[in-house]
């Protein structure tokens, strides 16, 4: 069955790719809306970070459609959940192609974006600010896919930096047995090989698992200082307790898609002293102006939280709209890319650049502690 469906999907790529250069990236003008694909998790131990990014872009782009929306144009996204499973999310983002979405956006996941960029790319469908920082979506480069944040590479190079200079360089590292965990773990070694280390030691947990049992006895004895987790907000948390348990008493580093926010709810009293690496401004701290304007609209609305995945879906939402306002009245797939490209601007604190030969915006990365009583400190 699943060698069928992978025969299929190729199949559909090629119909896709042949169709996309007869009719050079031009896409339904869609009345007066402009309707985006999202694929994401909404369901599942996951769901809190598809949930959340889809309220922030919501609330932005609720927001400029009181406001005459862009260009005179509404943005809707068509959402459809994939529970943080690859199959289910290509079998969504063939859909959303074949309804002729204008673009797919804030997809959430390493694996899902992997299975779903290929069908973008063949489709000629921008691909933009998956809730991602796998290098393998980055390299090599490819002109429909649009990243808002900071690789991992870039957080866990600063995890490991952070950890060298306090002396502990004896480092696990805890990972997802999928694309996502190997995309960290990936980081992690580059970042420790530079300094002429390896890890002491290395653990995984399935995706969408909280079995951790095995991998904490391989890393509570292990001899390491401290763990760097390339998980989701669940199984992070459970080991986070059962390591705790099992006597380790090191620190822990986690990778921003953990979901920092969830992850603190997860934990309760029990994060205190939880490091995540965070690659957008924080919703908590007023310096910033984007930070004051999402947390206004927030508040305004009554219906979204804010944090740091909220804040990424906002931003997000933001920055996609001033491509489509700079892609004119007319837009089409092709239009959208070119005027993305164009983009070179603060937002509100926040440098976003792109460039025809660089669709990467930002290597901005920074880190937070939680303290245990729900909140985060950066």
């Amino acid at each position: 069955m699943k060698q069928s469906f992978s025969f299929n999907r190729r199949q559909f790529a090629r119909m896709l790719g042949a169709s996309a250069v007869a009719g050079a990236g031009l896409v339904r003008a869609q009345d007066s809306r402009i309707v985006l694909g999202q694929s994401a998790a909404f369901s599942g131990p996951s769901m809190q970070l598809g949930t959340q990014f889809h309220a922030g872009a919501q609330l932005f782009f609720q927001q400029q459609a009181a406001q005459g929306g862009v260009n005179g144009r509404t943005v809707e996204i068509r959402q459809l959940d994939d529970g943080y499973e690859p199959d289910r999310c290509a079998q969504n983002t063939e859909k959303l192609i074949r309804d002729d979405v204008f673009a797919l956006f804030g997809y959430v996941g390493t694996p899902t974006s992997v299975a779903a960029l290929p069908l973008a790319s063949a489709a000629r469908v921008p691909f933009f600010a998956p809730f991602t920082g796998a290098m393998t979506l980055r390299e090599p480069f490819k002109r429909e896919a649009f990243h808002l944040r900071a690789s991992y590479d870039d957080e866990t190079e600063l995890i490991v930096k952070q950890l060298v200079n306090l002396h502990q360089d004896r480092i696990g590292v805890f990972f997802q047995n999928d694309a996502y965990g190997k995309a960290g773990l990936a980081g992690v070694t580059k970042a420790l090989a530079a300094r002429k280390l390896k890890p002491v030691a290395e653990a995984t947990v399935e995706r969408n698992s909280v079995d951790v049992a095995a991998a904490v006895a391989k890393l509570a004895p292990s001899g390491a200082q401290a763990i760097v987790q390339v998980g989701s907000y669940k199984a992070c948390a459970a080991f986070i307790r059962a390591a705790r348990k099992a006597g380790f008493g090191g620190t822990f580093y986690n990778v921003s898609f953990v979901g920092t926010q969830a992850l603190a709810d997860e934990l309760g009293k029990d994060g205190a002293g939880v490091m995540v690496s965070q690659v957008m401004p924080s919703p908590y701290s007023a310096v910033r102006p984007i930070t004051r304007e999402f947390v206004a609209a927030a508040r305004q609305s009554g219906k979204v939280n804010p944090n740091y995945s909220s804040m990424e879906g906002y931003l997000a939402a933001k920055v996609f709209a001033e491509g489509l306002r700079r892609a004119g009245g007319r837009p089409t797939r092709d239009s959208l890319v070119t005027a993305l490209e164009s983009i070179n601007d603060d937002f509100g604190g926040y440098r976003v650049g792109f460039a025809s030969n660089n669709h990467v915006a930002s290597r901005f990365v920074e880190l937070s502690m939680l303290t245990g009583d729900g909140r985060v400190r950066v």
